[in-house]
């Protein structure tokens, strides 16, 4: 059988919504909608941390009840196309505060592709985190992610070159830290808890998004290149967690299933 597209995936995925989703997004009885949340004036003010687990980097209000699990490769073309349409969302649902995010950082593709540009590119990142960064410079790798990847690819000097666009990130300490990979066994630790996570024992691929413990995989992964249906599905997951067995759980089962039958 011929596979669907992911964007016909949504679509389809969005005319078997339909009204479900309008009636889930009420409140039902005995809901309470939560106070409002802190909120921040950009993303330079997001708070950011490592996580005692010593590979998950945590982004946004670390009182948000609800959470993004967010699993990227630097040099993975379709993390690229994720960075540019849900993930400009979920920016600002972190910024609204309702929503924190859960980074992990493979280099798998330094294996398929040759060279050590991920490497180099994880070991910038968790530099970066030192620095209090991670969220600037991760937005400016991704922006230059597929010009960077059709010439030298994530070099050191391309690296240090991208972090004169974050202002106080380049001093003596963080360029030492590039040139020298001193975050090596950052690197490889956080490889393994994305070879750690799912079923598949060399990952689950990237991007791999988790909203709430809920997998946006399989009939719903075109959610999330669609902004609009990706801060639909976010927020309605927050606001309404029983909205993932109502109505997104079985959209994503139907779709698949009309996959399954598609035209050859």
């Amino acid at each position: 059988m011929k596979k669907m597209s992911r964007t016909v995936r949504a679509a389809v995925a969005v005319s078997l919504i339909g009204g479900a989703a309008g009636c889930a997004a009420g409140q039902g009885a005995g809901d309470t909608l939560p106070a409002a949340p802190a909120s921040y004036a950009s993303a330079e003010r997001l708070p950011e941390r490592l996580a005692p687990d010593g590979t998950t980097i945590w982004v946004g209000n670390p009182a948000a009840r609800s959470t993004v699990e967010v699993f990227e490769d630097p040099r993975c073309p379709v993390v690229e196309e994720y960075e540019r349409t849900g993930a400009r969302e979920l920016q600002k649902l972190l910024l609204e505060g309702e929503i924190k995010a859960e980074y992990t950082l493979a280099s798998f593709k330094d294996i398929r592709l040759g060279g050590d540009g991920s490497k180099q590119a994880v070991n910038a990142l968790r530099a970066a985190l030192e620095k209090g960064k991670f969220v600037e410079y991760h937005a400016v790798l991704w922006k230059y992610q597929t010009e960077v990847e059709s010439s030298s690819g994530f070099t050191t000097d391309r690296l240090l070159e991208l972090a004169q666009q974050v202002p106080g990130l380049r001093d003596a300490a963080f360029d030492q830290a590039v040139r020298t990979m001193k975050y090596r066994s950052f690197v490889a630790a956080s490889q393994q808890a994305y070879q750690n996570t799912g079923d598949d024992p060399i990952g689950p691929g990237t991007p791999t998004i988790i909203v709430n413990s809920h997998t946006i995989d399989g009939g719903l992964y075109g959610f999330n290149f669609d902004r609009k249906l990706f801060r639909q599905m976010v927020k309605d997951l927050h606001d309404f967690p029983y909205t993932w067995e109502s109505v997104y759980k079985p959209v994503q089962e139907q779709t698949e299933a009309e996959e399954e039958y598609a035209e050859p």
